[in-house]
C-alpha cells in the first residue's frame, strides 16, 4: 500500500502541471523559472468563512433581483487574462439552469467552476479542485446540487440509457441506497444525500484534507431551488 507521502501531490509537481493550464493563465514558464501573475480578488476575503458569506450574499442579490453582476467589465477581462485568483470553487451540475457565476452574482475570475452532471466528484474533478485550492488559492469548495436534477432522477428510476450516461447513474446509486428510507420527496432526498457523499469523496483527497485540517479550505454543500433561485446549505 502506498504511503500518504506518495499519495500527496507535491507542490512542485502541481506547479509543473500549472504550465499546461494555458487557459488558466496563472503560471507560465520562462526558461527554467516559473512566474506567477499577481491578481488579487476580493481583498476583504481572507478566510473560508468570508468566502462562503460572499457566495451567500451574491445568491441573495440574485434571488432578490438585485444583481450587480460582480466585475464583468472589459478592464477586468484584461486583468484576469494575465492570471487568476478565485476566492471559491464550485463542483456543480452541468444543468444549463444553474450557472454558478450568475446564481452567485460574481464576476470574471471570482469562481473556479467544475461542472458535471450530478455534481459527481470524479478523479478528474477532484484533481481540478485540488489545483484550484492548492495553487490558485481558492478558500472554499461548494458542492452544488439542485432541485429536480435529471441525473439524480434517472438514477432513482434506474433508467436504461445509452453510451457513457450509465456511468453517471451508477455514480449516484450510493446516494439512492442511502436515502431510500428517508421521508419526504425522494428526488430531493437523494440529491441532498448525493451532495454529502461527494463532499466525503473530496475530503478523502490527501491534498484537500490537508488544506481543510490547516484551516485553509472549507468544503460545504449547497442545494439550488430552481423555482426561486435560492441556495440553501446542506449538512
Amino acid at each position: 500500500m502506498e504511503t500518504d507521502d506518495k499519495k500527496l501531490i507535491s507542490r512542485r509537481n502541481l506547479l509543473q502541471l500549472g504550465t499546461a493550464f494555458i487557459g488558466g493563465g496563472v503560471v507560465s514558464s520562462i526558461g527554467t523559472k516559473l512566474v506567477t501573475a499577481q491578481i488579487t480578488n476580493h481583498p476583504t476575503i481572507t478566510n473560508s468563512q468570508e468566502a462562503l458569506q460572499a457566495l451567500l450574499d451574491g445568491n441573495n442579490r440574485f434571488a432578490q433581483k438585485k444583481r450587480h453582476s460582480g466585475d464583468q467589465s472589459y478592464s477586468r477581462l484584461q486583468e484576469v487574462a494575465q492570471g487568476q485568483k478565485p476566492f471559491a470553487s464550485i463542483l456543480g451540475c452541468a444543468d444549463s439552469r444553474v450557472p454558478s457565476e450568475i446564481v452567485f452574482d460574481q464576476g470574471l475570475g471570482d469562481l473556479f467552476v467544475c461542472r458535471i452532471a450530478g455534481n459527481i466528484a470524479t478523479p478528474e474533478a477532484i484533481g481540478t479542485l485540488e489545483y484550484g485550492s492548492l495553487e490558485l488559492g481558492s478558500k472554499l469548495i461548494m458542492v452544488l446540487g439542485h432541485e429536480r436534477c435529471g441525473a439524480v432522477t434517472a438514477s432513482v428510476k434506474k433508467a436504461e440509457v445509452p453510451g457513457q450516461i450509465g456511468n453517471l447513474i451508477e455514480a449516484i446509486q450510493p446516494a439512492v441506497k442511502k436515502a431510500k428510507d428517508q421521508p419526504g420527496d425522494k428526488i430531493e432526498n437523494v440529491c441532498k444525500t448525493n451532495i454529502l457523499l461527494q463532499i466525503k469523496k473530496l475530503k478523502s483527497s490527501p491534498v484537500l484534507a490537508e488544506l481543510v485540517n490547516t484551516n485553509k479550505l472549507m468544503i460545504v454543500g449547497g442545494y439550488y431551488d430552481l423555482d426561486n433561485g435560492k441556495v440553501s446549505l446542506v449538512s
